[in-house]
């Protein structure tokens, strides 16, 4: 499978920015086509690859960010660390390191695969829906952040029962609890019995 490289895309004559492709998969996550990014999750949904990051500080605190109100899916909502698509070809584990940087200005350290999880959300502010084929990552963060404006509005770092409150008032992204839920065993390991995760 070629790998695309992150300016992949087509650039209309008119200049306007490039398109953005996601890598299409059936319910094993064997990668069947591609689609463009927001007609893949137009109703009812195409299922596509993803990734979810999940990373902590040496107090095994989580990172969470609020999305930049900019964003046309789920703006000014907090979800995990960071979370987003591979470019076709593209691996999971590329896409998580390579984004997490784009977003939030740090490599993650320790970066370790924590497994896959399938959903189906839609979100009813927007009217979109997220039907992905997730790869779950968890690592450390050891290094200040530096937010990209345009993506991240707000960074926190917060005790699973500091979570526990933030998510009884919201509001979180749709996928938020699914994501975290089976990340849990690996984040479990990797933050020790005492973060209470």
């Amino acid at each position: 499978m070629p790998i695309t490289p992150a300016t992949a895309g087509s650039t209309p004559a008119s200049g306007s920015a490039d398109t953005i492709l996601l890598e299409l998969v059936d319910e094993d996550g064997n990668t069947i086509g591609t689609a463009e990014k927001l007609s893949a999750h137009q109703p009812p949904g195409q299922l596509h690859r993803a990734f979810s990051v999940f990373l902590f500080d040496e107090r095994g605190r989580l990172l969470i960010q609020r999305r930049a109100l900019g964003k046309y899916h789920s703006p000014g909502v907090w979800s995990n660390t960071c979370c987003g698509h591979p470019y076709p070809g593209e691996a999971p584990f590329a896409a998580a390191a390579r984004r997490t940087y784009e977003e939030l200005g740090v490599s993650p350290s320790l970066l370790a695969e924590a497994g896959t999880v399938r959903y189906n959300h839609p979100d009813p502010e927007s009217g979109l829906v997220e039907q992905e084929f997730n790869h779950l990552f968890v690592g450390m963060v050891q290094s200040p952040l530096r937010p990209d404006p345009d993506e991240v509005g707000e960074t926190a770092f917060v005790t699973a029962d500091e979570l526990a409150v933030r998510h009884d008032k919201g509001p979180f992204s749709a996928w938020f609890m699914t994501v975290l839920d089976s990340a849990r065993p690996a984040i479990k390991e990797l933050t020790g019995p005492s973060a209470g995760w």
